[in-house]
This record gives C-alpha cells, sequence and structure tokens, in this order.
C-alpha cells in the first residue's frame, strides 16, 4: 500500500469552479495507479481553493512522470468549465512533483499533464510516456489552433469566423472584458453627452475642436493641443511620438525631392549649407513612398484623399529637431511645391498636417498593427502547434502571448473588418490599409524587428533626445540577458538547439505562415546555434512586449488632438502656395463625427483594460527548476533598476516619455 498526497489548485476568480466529477490517474515510471474521484466533505474545487486529498495505491508507482484529470458529468447539473492551475502530488517516501495546468478545462474530457520540470524531447532520458504525452498534447492543440489565410500577401492568422469561436484559454477573463466595455462607453456616452455624435460638418474652428475635450484628456493630450503647431514638437514626434520608427538619416537629398540651399538657408543660417549638414549627419527624413499611389475612401459619400509626403529634418545645434522641407508627392514639379517653415503660416500648418496624415496611415497599418499585433498572431499559434507545455521555450513565452488571439479577432471584427473603424473614418481605408500591409511584407526584414538593428539601419545612434532607443535598448538587452539564461540551462552546446525537433519545427512554422516563405526577409528558417536562438527569443518577446506599447499606449496622448494625426483629409494636397487659411484647413481636416469616433477609439486602445501582467511579472508558475527562477528574478531586478532611471530622468522632462518604463508594458500584445 502507498498513501499520496494531491492538491488540486482552482483558479482564483469567479468563473474558475466547477461542479463536474474530477477524477486524477497518476502516472509512474513503474506503472499507472487506478483512476481516483476527488472528492471530500462539503464543495470542492471552488475559485482560489487548494483542495488536498489523499490517494491509496496497490503500490509504489515510481517517479510520478504525470498525471490524468478526469472530468465527468456530476448528476443533473450542466456542464460547466473548469480553470485548473496546477496539481501537486507527493509520494509516500517524501517526493513533491509539480503539474502546472493555467488553462481551462472544456467539456468532459481526460487531460494528461507532464511533470513541470522543462524537458526537450531530444533529451536521451525521456521516458517513452512523456514522449507520447508531448505528442498527444501538440495533436489536441493542432485541432483547436489552425492556421487561415486572411489575405494572401499578408501573416496567416487563427482559423475563427469571430472572437465568440475562440476557445476560453484565447479569450479575455471576466475582469478584462468588464473594464474594456467601460472603457468604450465612457468615452461613448462622453462624445454623445456633447453632441458630437455622427455630425458629418467641419469644425468651425480649432477652438470648438478643444470643447471635445472634457474628462478624455491626459498631461500629454494636452500639451499637444497646446503645441502642435511648433516646428520643435512636430520633430520630437518622430523621435518619441506614437510611432518612432520612421525617421532615418538623410546622407543624399533623393533626387525627386529637390530641396535647394537657397530654399533652406531661412532655417540652417548663413553660417553652414545644406551639403555641409549632410556631411556632420544632422540631416534626417521621413519617406512615405510606400503610401503612393493608394486609393483613398469614400466616407459619408464624400471622396477623401491622401498624400505621400517627404519630410527633410535638421539636427539644430541646440539638438532640437526641426523640419526642414516638406514635399507632399513622390513625383516633384510645378504642381508639386516644396513647402518651407517661413512660407505662409497656414500653408505650411498644412503641410505638416498631411505629414501627420500619412504617418497615422502607416503607423495604424504597418507599425502597429503588422508589426507587433499580426507577428505575435503568428508566434502565439506557431507555439501553441509545435512547443509542447513541458518544452522549456513554450514556457518562456507563453506568459507573452496572453490575450493575443482575443484582441486581434476583435480587431479585425471591429476596426479592419467591412464596417470596422477603418472602413467608416479613415482615408485609407479597408483597401488601401491591405495594400500597404501587402508591400511592406513584400520589403520586410528580420533587422525591421531587431531594434538594435534596426536603429543602425536607420543611422539614428545619435539623434539627441531618442528616448525610445534608449530606453527600448535597455528593455532589449535586459530581455536578451534573461533568454540567455533560460537557453544556457536547456541547450548545452550548438548541436542541442540543431536537434531539437520541436524547436525547428516552430522556427520553421513562423517563416512559413509568417514571413510566408521569403527567404529575402532574412527571417531564418532553421536555427543553428545558441546565439542565434537567444537573439530570436529576444526578438520575439520585445515584439509583443515592448515594441506594442512603443507603437500602441500613446495614440490617445499624440492622436487625440486631431489635427495632430488626422485619419482622413477631405481636400486634395495643394497644388500651390499661398492659399491656405485657417478656414480652408478646417474644410480640409476630418469632419466632426469622424473626429469624435477616432478618439473614442484611441482612448480605449490607449487603456490597457484590467488583469494587467506587466513585463517581467509571471505570476504562472510555469518554470519550477532553481536555474531559470534566477533568471525570473535577475530580470525582474534588472528591469526595476530601468524604471527607476526612466522616472527619474522624466522628472525633468516637459513631456514624460513613460511607454516603455517596465512598470506599463503589458507583457504581450493584450489590447
Amino acid at each position: 500500500m502507498a498513501l499520496y498526497k494531491v492538491t488540486v489548485a482552482t483558479g482564483k476568480f469567479l468563473q474558475a469552479r466547477t461542479r463536474d466529477y474530477i477524477s486524477i490517474t497518476l502516472v509512474g515510471a513503474l506503472g499507472s495507479g487506478q483512476k481516483r474521484v476527488l472528492d471530500n466533505f462539503g464543495m470542492d474545487f471552488l475559485p482560489g481553493a487548494v483542495d488536498e486529498y489523499h490517494i491509496k495505491e496497490d503500490r509504489d508507482l515510481g517517479e510520478i512522470l504525470l498525471i490524468r484529470l478526469h472530468k465527468e458529468p456530476f448528476s443533473i447539473f450542466p456542464e460547466d468549465n473548469w480553470y485548473c492551475m496546477y496539481v501537486t502530488v507527493t509520494s509516500p517516501g517524501g517526493a513533491s512533483y509539480r503539474f502546472p495546468c493555467y488553462r481551462w478545462i472544456e467539456g468532459y474530457l481526460t487531460l494528461e499533464l507532464a511533470e513541470a520540470t522543462a524537458t526537450l524531447s531530444s533529451a536521451s532520458n525521456l521516458h517513452v510516456a512523456l514522449q507520447k504525452q508531448r505528442e498527444s498534447d501538440l495533436e489536441q492543440r493542432r485541432k483547436v489552433y489552425r492556421w487561415k489565410v486572411y489575405h494572401p500577401s499578408f501573416p496567416k492568422i487563427l482559423d475563427v469566423a469571430n472572437h465568440e469561436e475562440l476557445n476560453k484559454d484565447s479569450m479575455y477573463s471576466v475582469t478584462k472584458t468588464i473594464n474594456l466595455t467601460i472603457n468604450q462607453n465612457v468615452s461613448d456616452i462622453e462624445i454623445k453627452l456633447k453632441g458630437f455624435d455622427g455630425i458629418q460638418e467641419s469644425w468651425k474652428s480649432f477652438d470648438e475642436l478643444k470643447r471635445v475635450y472634457w474628462t478624455l484628456k491626459t498631461a500629454t493630450s494636452e500639451y499637444v493641443a497646446h503645441h502642435w503647431k511648433e516646428d520643435t514638437f512636430f520633430g520630437y514626434q518622430y523621435l518619441n511620438g506614437v510611432d518612432p520608427t520612421l525617421i532615418k538619416r538623410c546622407n543624399t537629398i533623393p533626387e525627386n525631392f529637390p530641396v535647394t540651399d537657397e530654399m533652406v538657408s531661412y532655417s540652417l543660417g548663413a553660417w553652414t549649407s545644406l551639403e555641409k549638414e549632410l556631411q556632420k549627419g544632422n540631416i534626417f527624413i521621413v519617406d512615405h513612398k510606400m503610401i503612393e499611389g493608394l486609393c483613398a475612401n469614400v466616407l459619408n459619400g464624400k471622396q477623401q484623399y491622401m498624400a505621400a509626403p517627404l519630410c527633410l529634418f535638421y539636427r539644430t545645434p541646440k539638438d532640437e529637431i526641426i523640419p526642414l522641407a516638406i514635399q507632399l508627392n513622390q513625383t516633384p514639379g510645378s504642381e508639386t511645391p516644396i513647402f518651407l517653415p517661413n512660407d505662409n503660416e497656414w500653408d505650411w500648418i498644412l503641410a505638416k498636417i498631411w505629414v501627420r496624415a500619412a504617418t497615422f496611415s502607416f503607423h495604424q497599418g504597418v507599425s502597429h498593427f503588422l508589426r507587433t499585433h499580426g507577428f505575435a498572431e503568428v508566434f502565439s499559434i506557431a507555439t501553441l502547434r509545435q512547443l509542447p507545455m513541458a518544452h522549456p521555450i513554450y514556457k518562456l513565452l507563453v506568459p507573452h502571448l496572453r490575450y493575443t488571439l482575443q484582441i486581434n479577432a476583435l480587431a479585425r471584427e471591429r476596426i479592419l473588418g467591412p464596417g470596422g473603424v477603418f472602413a467608416k473614418n479613415t482615408a485609407i481605408g479597408m483597401a488601401g490599409t491591405t495594400e500597404l500591409i501587402k508591400r511592406n511584407m513584400e520589403t520586410l526584414t528580420y533587422a525591421t524587428l531587431c531594434l538594435p538593428e534596426n536603429l543602425q539601419s536607420r543611422e539614428v545612434e545619435s539623434l539627441p533626445h531618442f528616448y525610445y532607443r534608449n530606453d527600448g535598448l535597455k528593455i532589449w538587452f535586459a530581455i536578451e540577458s534573461y533568454v540567455s539564461g533560460i537557453v544556457d540551462c536547456y541547450y548545452k552546446s550548438e548541436e542541442s538547439v540543431q536537434k531539437d525537433p520541436e524547436l525547428q519545427a516552430w522556427v520553421a512554422a513562423i517563416f512559413k505562415e509568417g514571413f510566408l516563405e521569403r527567404e529575402s526577409s532574412g527571417i531564418p528558417s532553421s536555427l543553428e546555434t545558441r546565439a542565434e536562438l537567444i537573439k530570436y527569443l529576444t526578438m520575439v518577446i520585445f515584439t509583443c512586449s515592448a515594441q506594442h506599447a512603443a507603437v500602441n499606449s500613446g495614440q490617445f496622448d499624440f492622436l487625440s488632438w486631431m489635427p495632430n494625426g488626422p485619419s482622413s483629409m477631405r481636400q486634395p494636397p495643394p497644388k500651390t502656395k499661398g492659399l491656405a487659411t485657417m478656414e480652408s484647413v478646417l474644410e480640409a481636416l476630418p469632419e466632426v463625427g469622424i473626429t469624435t469616433n477616432i478618439m473614442t477609439t484611441v482612448w480605449t486602445l490607449s487603456n490597457e483594460p484590467g488583469d494587467k501582467r506587466r513585463l517581467g511579472t509571471y505570476p504562472d508558475e510555469h518554470f519550477t527548476e532553481e536555474g531559470p527562477k534566477r533568471c525570473i528574478r535577475a530580470f525582474q531586478e534588472r528591469l526595476s533598476g530601468i524604471s527607476a532611471e526612466i522616472e527619474q530622468r522624466n522628472t525633468s522632462l516637459p513631456i514624460k516619455y513613460n511607454y516603455l518604463n517596465p512598470k506599463v508594458i503589458e507583457n504581450s500584445v493584450s489590447i
């Protein structure tokens, strides 16, 4: 006779409990035990409960390899879902085994859970029962998480028609759902109370536009509303605004952007020249060529307009970044004037608005959706299909994939899909966004997603006051150090990387389904060394956490003041100078109803709903060995230090850059 102690932990939230019968079968190295019902006096498996049971077996089962949880009907009660956190088993000899679950168990079924110690399938001592469990685990998950083509040129997505078809493991918690609904309702109600909802007219003045603010405002959004016309603030945004990924050093003025010394002498001064500043590395550019030729949307029966501008920037002796010249189309000529800071005031303001409008379109479709949401979904599906729960890389990545499938399904329904925000409120619309993403996928490289290489390729390492770069690199290297520690725990040689079939299948799936097998991208289809693995995993975690925070969290701050990032333009780009007035600018900007629709959308997207898990916070204990636990503690300490540095720096800044403060970065793409 052998007596085993079993504890079962149920999730701590209201709906986690179950009334169904729960039984357990212990599987050891010396054989399997009997199926035993887990039933104490009173109610079992209540929310937050850790229930203890004692199980008698006819013999010692040896080392416990895995357990089987059986969920079956109880009396006349209907089936209900159960969220199991973990199970522990203590053997007669005192050995303790932990079996992480952290998932919903839906329906009547038997679920096998492997012991928590992370293992590779290539391990020579892997028991045959554990190998079969890994294969069964993946087989079941591949039935649930299937690839689907959304568009032939896009990364593939999860095969569901809408978010209601997701399994419960992919869905928001009740807490997060309620908070998301509250955020949406607060903004919608405020707009309706103020009488702006649905109005298809121009704003009468910028003062009237300010009236849309009430409780929906932040310190930064108010700063933007006061300073949006200033050249220094315009330049600042391309370093630390909602899309800091566009600006790059200009070494040669493009042939299709015929800026002359005479044009820019007003900004540069008599003591220097454009060529001298190019040689010094003080000239930068934002080029929206990728938007050229996209068909503009029709909104409320009215044709909208788009432009593909080029904007030249100058790093001043005061280390400010200011715009030097703007051309609103890619083809120079008599009807494509180059706008300058010393032009008519409203000519120059309108030219900058057109640049911000193009930036809005690129940011939403590419920098935000494709490069964070889109690839995070690919990483999620590949991980769920190719890596069993016992795999160390699964344990490393799963916290950074939380809720991504839900938010992306919602985004396709409410933002990108027919009748969504893009279709009803933007000049680029669904068709333009689709073509823009297609174009970017054709040119995207691995270096684009790896921050240090991205910054090097843009030659922006020396730009002053570039807080996105400074904070982002600190976090990149903190993640890299953490990942390196985990990899060192489980991969002792290059051969161990090469001969891990599950890892290689995961990388191959991402290459095939996410990057469409485009070898010119430089995205690996296999990994040969530990260094390659560390870089790849760092990219995945950074993309799903910090990069998403950098391009998502500031949307309300910078875009709620509509002239600073209009979603559409109702008049074509000006072909001559000297005609713009405040009235003509207001006529070109989005109508009232579209303004408020975008405002409520960016409010919702910028306010992370409840049930948050910040970068480096891992309440679900997937790793149980001391080695990875040390890595996690070191990672958390390093992130804490980065937070302190950012907060200290921010005390002296007129606009606090806090989007890459680890305290506010979510572990995953979840909004």
